[in-house]
């Protein structure tokens, strides 16, 4: 038998292996890894497959995932603590090395495009709300990726079906909503993304000539559609959410869009100090249908 098939079979079988054992463990002695969410649901499970990814995803895509997994797991274990004296938690600052070493150690393999690698965590994060629109995001731009190395005739897709491997080793109870990946995991799954977005675009900046360049386009081309399609995913979810607390009137699809790309506790952050108490107001349709609404709601405003 083939050694990539082999290595294929036991990255499945190690994800769903793991899957099952950590939803066990966590299950049973709780703590931050267990949330009341639909009624008792393990949270962080996504350790199963980021160790498999740690194993088995070639380099240098895992460091990246080393990196990023092990920031993530921090936040996993620690909660959501406040740092005396500041306006942020230990999770958020976690997090926030991690995104930071991503882009700088990612820089030396991927020039400018190690920055939108970091970026994927934000639309995969909130996709790791809903059961399986993580995994069926995995998925889909996984199988976008193989579409695009077999386009332009290359053979190399190897490191893309290791991440789709491990995210199917995983998904099954993750579809039933039984498990979540937490931040581990869904911040794992959203570097190998980048990774895979960003090593597609260098097979195509390698026919054009201009590498970084064409690399970094690529990854931002995917990285909105991956938004896209996590904002169509959790569309419903999205609505009573903008509707319902951040008090936004009829939002549409912009509005879902752009919650995916820069909702969340990193988007707030960022808000929080270039806004500061700031309340401003779009009324022009074409800013309003674009979801500039959302993009400036300012949770901090006076």
């Amino acid at each position: 038998m083939n050694t990539e098939l082999i290595i294929l079979f036991i990255v499945l079988v190690g994800s769903a292996a793991l899957t099952l054992l950590f939803r066990a463990i966590f299950t049973r002695f709780g703590g931050n890894r267990y949330t009341s969410i639909r009624g008792g649901t393990p949270r962080a499970v996504g350790l199963a497959p980021f160790i498999i990814l740690v194993l088995f995803f070639p380099i240098p895509g895992r460091y990246l995932i080393a990196i990023i997994g092990i920031f993530a797991l921090i936040d996993d274990i620690v909660g959501r603590k406040q740092i005396k004296g500041l306006k942020l938690e230990f999770g958020q600052l976690s997090r926030g090395i991690g995104m930071i070493l991503v882009m700088i150690i990612g820089y030396f393999y991927f020039g400018p495009a190690s920055i939108l690698i970091a970026l994927m965590i934000q639309p995969m994060n909130i996709a790791d709300m809903q059961p399986g629109s993580a995994c069926t995001t995995v998925i889909i731009m996984g199988s976008m990726v193989l579409i695009g190395i077999f386009a332009i005739n290359s053979t190399i897709y190897y490191p893309v079906l290791i991440l789709m491997a491990a995210c199917l080793g995983y998904a099954p109870l993750d579809y039933k909503g039984k498990i979540m990946m937490g931040e581990v995991g869904n911040h794992t799954f959203a570097v190998g993304l980048g990774v895979s977005f960003a090593f597609l675009g260098g097979l195509i900046g390698n026919i054009t000539g201009s590498i970084f360049l064409t690399t970094f386009f690529v990854t931002l081309i995917l990285l909105l559609i991956t938004s896209t399609i996590i904002a169509y995913i959790r569309r419903n979810n999205l609505k009573n959410f903008i509707e319902g607390t951040l008090q936004i009137n009829n939002p549409n699809f912009g509005d879902f869009f752009m919650d995916v790309l820069t909702g969340g506790g990193l988007g707030d952050l960022v808000r929080r100090s270039t806004l500061r108490k700031r309340d401003i107001t779009i009324e022009n349709p074409l800013l309003i249908a674009l979801g500039f609404r959302r993009l400036f709601y300012n949770p901090y405003a006076s």
